[in-house]
């Protein structure tokens, strides 16, 4: 599992290592799987051409021991400092007596480069690019060297995963100690590029929980449901599908699809697509309605392609199980109504759905991610799952961390996707797993079947999504065993 942790958090976990340790020792640590990686970019440090972009922090710091590194190895060296007066003392120092040399004009150096070290800001920098070192930033990002971002990418917000401005984006990230929020969440997650851990000694420092934290294989298995000798397909559970409607029968059956494949023993069907339905999946279990006479479910999912017929939301949100709410599910949802319930409910909103959930733009969600699924779940009550190009699901207990889906690609944002990712969810749910993880799981398995679905780099349906889930399952459980 990667984990994340705040800007205040890392501060205090630097600052016990760095109390045991001789001055410098941590940033010294730091730059020295810097220039590691810089070498493995650069294939032959001898001969290549190196620009630092230092500001006025440990960042800065950082950049500049590691070019006193790459200096000693034969690249030539030059450092841009934008903050002269305040530039790491000891960096400094040790970056010239390497023969590193102070560029006199940064784009005459950076026209030349092999390689930019992005030392501008660090994981405390607010609020974009300051003005002074955007013209620097675009002549770095315009050349054809490549640009290495220290920490994080300068001018994006390390907690949030929000970028308030201009920002240098990095083709790699090397950052220390531990992964920061926002170079696992969109948009600064974009900024960072190939993101690389460089070991610092900081775990024993950091508390056991982080901030945000993204599965792995190995923490998916773990979680799978998986049938025991005694199962049926009653004890395996019970997932009710409440989608589709005469305008959008498809919807149902691609809910059905994914709740199919997402370890649930049946699938009871209710709504208007009965006929589409079992045309394709004639195992499922289908009923004209209402839900409450359907017969018994361990779980809800409701709302994909409902339309404006959205009645059944509140029977189904009255019922004693666990519920899913997506799509045309979420229109007619009120903080209330959610609260209320005792059994745990999860909401599938992608941002325009969440942003009318939260009475505010698009754009703020889509902007403030991490701090938009937080708001979602504690003002409902409920565990969100926000859908995006990096998924994020969050329970109604702000000391839980946020968790951000690495799976996916952008061929996954075509129509009925999310149907799919509801019915899985759901399935998952009626299989015993918690609301949390049974939309995390959903949504790293969704994102790893398109991957498949798409692997030849083309066009992608819902459908075929749907079809990838068993092989992303075998994938899962396969990566475990061997």
């Amino acid at each position: 599992m990667r984990t994340a942790y705040r800007v205040e958090t890392i501060r205090t976990a630097e600052a016990e290592l760095t109390a045991r340790l001789p001055e410098d020792a941590l940033m010294r640590h730091a730059a020295a799987g810097l220039a590691a990686a810089c070498a493995d970019l650069l294939g032959r440090v001898y001969g290549a051409r190196v620009v630092l972009l230092v500001g006025s922090g440990a960042n800065g710091g950082d950049a500049l021991y590691a070019g006193a590194r790459l200096a000693r190895r034969g690249a030539g060296v030059g450092a841009v400092l934008l903050a002269p007066d305040r530039t790491h003392p000891g960096g400094l120092a040790a970056f010239t007596g390497a023969g590193g040399r102070i560029a006199d004009d940064p784009f005459e150096v950076l026209a030349g480069a092999d390689l930019v070290l992005d030392g501008i800001t660090g994981i405390g920098g607010r609020g974009g690019l300051r003005p002074d070192a955007v013209p620097v930033a675009r002549a770095a990002r315009g050349s054809n060297a490549v640009v290495l971002a220290v920490d994080l990418p300068s001018g994006v917000e390390a907690d949030s995963g929000e970028v308030r401005g201009e920002a240098l984006r990095a083709d790699a990230t090397v950052t220390f100690g531990t992964y920061k929020p926002g170079l696992l969440i969109d948009p600064a997650r974009e900024y960072g590029g190939t993101v690389r851990l460089v070991d610092i000694g900081l775990e024993p420092h950091l508390p056991s929980v982080p901030d945000v934290e993204a599965l792995q294989h190995a923490d998916l298995a773990l979680l799978l449901p998986e049938p025991a000798g005694e199962s049926d397909k009653y004890r395996r559970g019970v997932v009710g599908v409440v989608a589709g409607s005469a305008r959008y029968p498809g919807a149902a059956v691609l809910a059905v699809a994914g709740a199919l494949r997402g370890g649930a023993g049946a699938v009871r069907y209710v709504g208007h697509a009965a006929d589409a339905v079992i045309a394709r999946f004639p195992e499922t279990l289908v009923h004209a309605g209402p839900p409450a006479k359907a017969g018994r479910v361990q779980a809800w999912v409701v709302g994909p392609g409902l339309g404006d017929d959205t009645d059944a939301v509140g029977e189904v949100l009255a019922s004693d199980v666990p519920v899913l709410v997506d799509a045309d599910g979420l229109r007619p949802l009120t903080p209330d109504a959610v609260r209320g319930r005792r059994a745990p409910t999860l909401l599938t909103p992608h941002a325009g759905e969440a942003a009318a959930l939260l009475g505010v733009a698009r754009d703020e969600v889509e902007s403030a991610r991490l701090a938009s699924v937080r708001e979602l779940a504690m003002r409902y009550g409920a565990t969100a799952l926000l859908k995006g190009s990096t998924t994020l699901v969050a329970a109604p207990d702000a000391n839980v961390p946020v968790r951000v889906n690495p799976m996916g690609t952008p061929w996954l944002a075509t129509a009925g996707s999310g149907d799919v990712l509801s019915g899985l969810a759901g399935s998952l749910l009626a299989a015993g797993l918690e609301a949390r993880d049974a939309g995390s799981v959903a949504a790293y398995l969704h994102g790893l079947a398109a991957r498949h679905a798409a692997v030849e780099g083309t066009p992608i349906t819902s459908y075929e999504v749907a079809e990838a889930l068993g092989r992303a399952w075998r994938d899962v459980r396969t990566a475990t065993e061997s």
